[in-house]
């Protein structure tokens, strides 16, 4: 294993290098053959808690994050925000020190307000995963999004990507364009004027092209990414109506024309069907939509996998198990590693007695 990746918590894409970027990528194909697999589990995080506390709501980043640590034989624990003591007037601070009380391995937070995960990360001495902070940064969804388009493209380095939506208030498009930009990636995005500020490329990423027209950024794209309406962050009206943003922003059949023969539209869910996309698009052949999906488990795997300190040897230094314990199977049917059945069945016929002969 890389020694160069020695992070305590993911917080956003814009703290890592581009080799930490790589490095993560590579170990989430690693376990994408798992979820394949007949027994869909390894050893990698067994003994280990990881607590998934949610004060937003989620289908998919929830979901994915439990099943990756019960792939990897963790103890998942999910916290419905609405039942905790959080709606009886608690603090996040304060329900981040009960928790460390428990002593977790890993708390994945999704929170509202832009910093919590940072807030969490200074007080806690378990790994803090970021899930959404606001509308500051969601990492594990770019890095999802970059292992589905090194999938089918072979690279990331050189592509056109183009990203159309709701910018302003939108965690993924700031991942993934400062993710893509690390990799060598061109970026343009566009929507209305009101959720694509002026001033919005000089603020996240220099080289970011902003476009007022769908059809401009779409022109050559190697990747059409939409995003969904953040309506929920939206505190005022940023256009006249739905229908309207469908007309002039909505991406239909037509605007494929544009981009490159072998273009691929990715969309981070949950689809509004009829006004950010067309369901002929969503689930015509260019869609990776469920790609993604299913590449989020590999990724929040990998997470998992290296923050929890799994992959440490006892000299302090990363184990070049992984891929062995992922691609092997790592179980047997009783649950335990195949390594740890055989040893155990050695050690057991060298410490037996011969037997005695009357």
């Amino acid at each position: 294993m890389s020694a160069q990746f020695s992070l305590k918590h993911l917080l956003g894409i814009r703290e890592l290098s581009a080799d930490q970027i790589v490095h993560l990528l590579d170990t989430s194909e690693t376990f994408r053959d798992v979820s394949k697999r007949e027994i869909k589990k390894v050893p990698a995080l067994r003994g280990r808690t990881v607590i998934n506390l949610f004060f937003e709501p989620s289908t998919r980043t929830r979901t994915s994050f439990e099943i990756a640590a019960k792939r990897l034989s963790a103890d998942a624990v999910n916290i419905s925000v609405s039942t905790s003591s959080v709606s009886k007037g608690e603090t996040l601070l304060d329900t981040a020190r009960n928790l460390e009380a428990m002593a977790p391995d890993c708390i994945v937070i999704r929170h509202s307000s832009a910093g919590a995960p940072y807030h969490l990360a200074r007080v806690c001495s378990a790994s803090i995963v970021n899930a959404g902070d606001g509308a500051h940064e969601h990492p594990t969804q770019a890095l999802l999004d970059a292992l589905t388009i090194r999938e089918h493209k072979g690279r990331l380095e050189g592509l056109r990507v183009a990203i159309i939506g709701d910018i302003l208030h939108s965690r993924v498009a700031r991942s993934n364009i400062y993710l893509l930009s690390k990799l060598g990636a061109s970026v343009s995005v566009a929507g209305p004027g009101t959720l694509v500020p002026a001033e919005f490329a000089g603020l996240i990423e220099q080289g970011v092209r902003l476009e007022r027209r769908i059809e401009d950024a779409i022109v050559d794209a190697d990747v059409v990414m939409i995003l969904r309406m953040q309506r929920e962050r939206q505190t005022e009206a940023f256009f006249p109506s739905m229908r309207e943003y469908a007309v002039h922003y909505g991406l239909h059949l037509n605007h494929l024309d544009l981009a490159a023969k072998d273009a691929i539209v990715m969309h981070p869910g949950p689809i509004n069907r009829g006004i950010e996309v067309s369901s002929e698009i969503a689930d015509g052949g260019r869609s990776l939509i469920l790609d993604q999906v299913t590449n989020g488990v590999a990724v929040r795997m990998a997470v998992l996998y290296l923050l929890a300190g799994a992959g440490k040897n006892q000299n302090g230094g990363k184990s070049k198990q992984i891929g062995k314990t992922a691609r092997s199977g790592g179980a047997t049917g009783n649950g335990g590693s195949s390594e740890a059945h055989t040893e155990g069945r050695s050690r057991r016929t060298r410490n037996s007695k011969p037997e005695t002969r009357n």
